[in-house]
C-alpha cells in the first residue's frame, strides 16, 4: 500500500512486528513511523540568519498488558523486535506497581492512505526563489521611514506517517505545510510597537503566494509606524469586536484547553493545566456561552494544521462539537481517556514526534459564523473597539480568570471605524462571561482559519501544530485597560 518505493518494505516489517507483539501475550499493540522534514528560512533586518533543513525519523511502539502501558522508539528500523520487546518489558514491570488501570475504547479497523490536498509541493520550489520573496518583503519594510525592526520567515513541513496495530489496521498519511511570518517594529516612548502577519496553513506552496506577503509586508510596515505615535488605549468597560487573530488565542486559551478530558482526568500541574469545567458538566448542560456561540474541534477543516484523517491512535477524524449556542456539549478524547468516561475517542490523540506518546491535543477549534457581515456588527457599538493581533496574555491555571494584550485597536464611534488607531489595548476578565457576552458573530465571507506551531502540552513536553477558525466577533461589555 506503500506510495515510495523507499518504504516498499515499511509496510511487512511492522506488520510483522505487530504479530511478534501478540506472540508475546499482550492484549494490545500499535505502532507509528514517522518522518519529518522541515525546512526553515529567516531574514532579519535584511540579512538570512537562518537556511535551515532538518529531517527527524523513527517510531514509537505502545503495548498494553491487562490495562498497563508499555511504551518504546527507537530510530532504527532495523530494531523492531528489540524495540517491541523494551515496550513489552516496561509493561510487565510496572503490572505490579500501576494501581489505575488504562483501557482502550473500540475503533474499526482500516487500511488506507491520505495526503494534504496542495498544488505545489514546497519542498520542490528553488530555495533562491524562496529568499528572494523573504527579502522582497524586508525591502518594502525597510523602505517604510520610522521602522526599526524587521523580522520575515518561511517554514515547510512535510510529514509521512504510518500506523499499524494488532487489530490488523494499516493507515499511510502524508501532510504538507507552509508557512510565512511577518513582523515590523517601530519605536515609541511607550516601547516598541510591533505588527504582525501570519500564514500558517496545512497547504503547499501555493498558500505563500496566494497570502500575498508584499502587500501584507506594506501594510503592517505602514501601520506599525502610525502606531508607534498613536495615544495609548482608553480604559473603562467598552463593547468590542475580536478579530479572527485575537479570537485565536482566546479559543486556544479559553475553551480549547479546557475541554481536553486529560486537563480534568490527571491531576498533575507539572503534565498538564487544569481546567474550569468537570465531568458532571457534561450531564448538566453547562453553559458557557451566548446562543451566538458554538465551537467545534474539527480534524475535517481544508488547511488547518489539526487536519487529518486519522489520529495517531488510528481513529478516524471527527468534527465533534465542544459548545451548542452556549451550552456546553463535549471533551476532546484519546481511546483511553473516552473509555474511562464511557463514550468513544472523539480522534484528538496526537504526538508530535516518533518518540512521544498520543495524549489528547487540539486539533481545529472553530468558531462557526454567524449570519451577520461586519458592518453589522460595527453598527451596533455606539463606541468601542476593534482588537486585532494577540501580543501576550496571562490566564490562570483553571482557565477561568485571563488578560490579553493586543497588538492594535481600532475604534469605532457610532457604528463605524474611525480610522483612529490605539497602542497597547488590553482587556480582561472571566473566560464563561465573555462568551456569554458575545452578541454577535459575522459570516462565512470573513472567517479565517489561523494555525500556531508550538502549542506546548505534556510531560515531556510536546509542540503540537493547530489551529483555530473564526470569524469576527462582537463583545458586549468588556473591561479595557488596567
Amino acid at each position: 500500500m506503500t506510495h515510495d518505493i523507499k518504504y516498499s518494505q515499511l509496510e511487512e516489517n511492522i506488520n510483522q512486528a505487530m504479530q511478534y507483539a501478540l506472540s508475546l501475550g499482550i492484549d494490545y499493540a500499535d505502532i507509528r513511523f514517522k518522518d519529518i522534514a522541515t525546512e526553515t528560512l529567516t531574514v532579519i533586518n535584511g540579512e538570512l540568519t537562518t537556511s535551515l533543513n532538518n529531517r527527524s525519523r523513527g517510531y514509537g511502539i505502545r503495548v498494553y498488558k491487562d490495562g498497563v502501558m508499555g511504551f518504546a522508539a527507537n530510530s532504527d528500523l532495523n530494531n523492531l523486535h528489540e524495540t517491541v520487546n523494551e515496550a513489552v518489558k516496561i509493561a510487565k514491570a510496572s503490572l505490579t506497581s500501576q494501581t489505575n488501570k488504562v483501557y482502550m475504547t473500540a475503533k474499526k479497523t482500516v487500511i488506507d492512505f491520505y495526503t494534504t490536498p496542495y498544488d505545489i509541493d514546497p519542498f520542490t520550489v528553488p530555495l533562491t526563489k524562496k529568499i528572494a520573496l523573504l527579502m522582497e518583503c524586508d525591502c518594502i519594510m525597510h523602505s517604510t521611514q520610522g521602522v526599526s525592526h524587521r523580522f520575515s520567515s518561511m517554514q515547510f513541513r512535510k510529514e509521512i506517517v504510518f500506523f499499524a496495530d494488532t487489530d490488523g489496521s494499516f493507515i499511510e498519511q502524508r501532510f504538507y505545510q507552509s508557512a510565512a511570518w511577518l513582523k515590523v517594529f517601530a519605536a515609541s516612548k511607550m516601547g516598541n510597537q510591533k505588527r504582525s502577519y501570519n500564514s500558517v496553513l496545512q497547504a503547499g506552496y501555493e498558500s505563500i503566494l496566494t497570502s500575498k506577503l508584499p502587500i501584507e509586508a506594506l501594510r503592517i510596515a505602514k501601520e506599525v509606524v502610525e502606531l508607534s505615535k498613536a495615544p495609548v488605549c482608553p480604559s473603562g468597560v467598552f463593547d468590542i469586536i475580536l478579530a479572527p487573530s485575537q479570537l485565536f488565542m482566546q479559543i486556544h486559551e479559553s475553551i480549547g484547553h479546557p475541554t481536553e478530558i486529560d486537563q480534568i482526568l490527571i491531576n498533575d500541574p507539572t503534565y498538564v493545566n487544569q481546567s474550569f469545567l468537570d465531568l458532571n458538566d457534561l450531564d448538566r448542560g453547562l453553559i458557557i456561552g451566548s446562543e451566538h456561540v458554538t465551537i467545534v474541534a474539527d480534524a475535517t477543516c481544508p488547511t488547518g494544521l489539526g487536519t487529518f484523517a486519522y489520529d495517531d491512535e488510528g481513529t478516524p477524524g471527527q468534527c465533534i462539537t465542544l459548545i451548542n449556542k452556549g451550552v456546553f456539549t463535549g471533551f476532546q478524547t484519546t481511546r483511553d481517556t473516552a473509555h474511562a468516561i464511557n463514550q468513544t475517542s472523539s480522534g484528538t490523540g496526537r504526538s508530535d514526534s516518533w518518540h512521544n506518546i498520543p495524549i489528547a491535543r487540539m486539533t481545529n477549534i472553530n468558531l462557526l459564523p454567524g449570519n451577520e457581515t461586519l458592518d453589522d456588527l460595527l453598527s451596533g457599538i455606539e463606541y468601542g473597539f476593534l482588537l486585532d493581533e494577540n501580543r501576550k496574555f496571562d490566564i490562570d491555571d483553571s482557565r477561568i480568570n485571563f488578560k490579553f494584550t493586543c497588538e492594535i485597536a481600532y475604534e469605532i464611534k457610532n457604528g463605524k471605524l474611525t480610522g483612529h488607531i490605539y497602542k497597547n489595548p488590553t482587556y480582561s476578565g472571566k473566560t464563561i462571561d465573555l462568551w456569554k457576552s458575545c452578541d454577535g458573530v459575522a459570516d462565512l465571507e470573513h472567517w479565517k482559519i489561523i494555525g500556531a506551531i508550538n502549542c506546548g502540552k505534556g510531560s515531556p513536553m510536546q509542540l503540537m501544530r493547530i489551529s483555530h477558525g473564526s470569524s469576527p466577533a462582537r463583545f458586549r461589555n468588556v473591561r479595557i485597560g488596567d
